[in-house]
């Protein structure tokens, strides 16, 4: 994997709080927890991206295109 080395500012409380992560070998250093921090925030993000969409959705308009597709579904069925 390429890395990109960056600056980034902290609140000292925060890094206060990163190093005993790091002292307590929770992390192998600050930018391996930061790393994982973002990763797991940007995964966060993602999974939720679905449901923030699906939030924006019509259910009585979404019910309806459910109801026809299953009035055409069950017209086109052969009977058994």
């Amino acid at each position: 994997m390429s890395t990109a080395k960056i600056a980034i500012t902290l609140d000292r409380k925060l890094l206060g709080e990163l190093d005993i992560l790091v002292k307590e070998k929770r992390f192998p250093n600050r930018s391996k927890a930061i790393q994982m921090a973002l990763e797991d925030k940007i995964s966060k993000i993602k999974a939720n991206r679905l449901a923030n969409e699906c939030t924006k959705l019509n259910s009585a308009i979404e019910q309806q295109l459910a109801e026809e597709d299953m009035t055409i579904a069950l017209e086109t069925w052969a009977d058994y």
